[in-house]
């Protein structure tokens, strides 16, 4: 009986899974993003906004606070589904540009991903600066804007290159639950990743 009940737990687990990661994106769609795509490992491009749209995703508030376009290399992809935030942001990417996005770079580093947040660390001497590596590389939090974007998103692997233009946003929930984006690339630590409402997206 106990293994039965085991089984039944399991199966419902992975059919709520399942329905989650297949149910529709219902969105309010702002309006596009002004920016120029940036060339993949280029400077990332950021406007602040003066009179942010505001728009609802998932039954979330979303509050533009910038539009946002970067191209970079993909170290790392994870995938959330248990947690809140996994209403909105199903994949987390840990990204490189820049200097960081060289492959002789990222192979002298090792890297994880948990718990939203990115960790990296080398052997003796790091390969680049030590700042360099801290303003050019970041997990990004991204937010899809419709099911075909977020099965494109659940198929990038590390190593892949990205272009991808949207929002940086700030996310709130009726109960007072709140998830706001990092506006720059200088910060570190608790706070300092990017979630973005993905409006295009390329991966090569």
């Amino acid at each position: 009986m106990k293994a039965l009940l085991l089984a039944l737990a399991l199966a419902a687990a992975l059919g709520y899974h399942y329905w989650k990661g297949q149910r529709p994106i219902q969105v309010e769609m702002p309006p596009p993003v002004a920016l120029r795509a940036v060339p993949e490992t280029g400077v990332p491009l950021q406007r602040d906004l003066a009179s942010p749209p505001v728009f609802r995703v998932n039954g979330y508030t979303l509050t533009g606070l910038a539009e946002f376009s970067i191209g970079a290399r993909v170290i790392l992809a994870k995938h959330y589904s248990s947690d809140r935030e996994a209403d909105l942001a199903p994949v987390d990417l840990a990204l490189a540009w820049g200097p960081m996005a060289d492959p002789r770079v990222l192979a002298a580093m090792s890297f994880s991903q948990s718990a939203r947040f990115y960790h990296w660390r080398y052997e003796s001497a790091p390969p680049i600066p030590h700042r360099q590596i801290e303003k050019n590389s970041s997990n990004m939090h991204l937010i899809p804007s419709s099911r075909q974007m977020a099965r494109l998103l659940n198929d990038i692997k590390p190593g892949n290159l990205v272009r991808m233009r949207g929002y940086l946003v700030r996310a709130e929930a009726q109960d007072g639950w709140t998830w706001t984006s990092s506006l720059t690339r200088d910060d570190t630590g608790g706070g300092a990743c990017e979630l973005i409402f993905l409006q295009d997206l390329e991966v090569h």
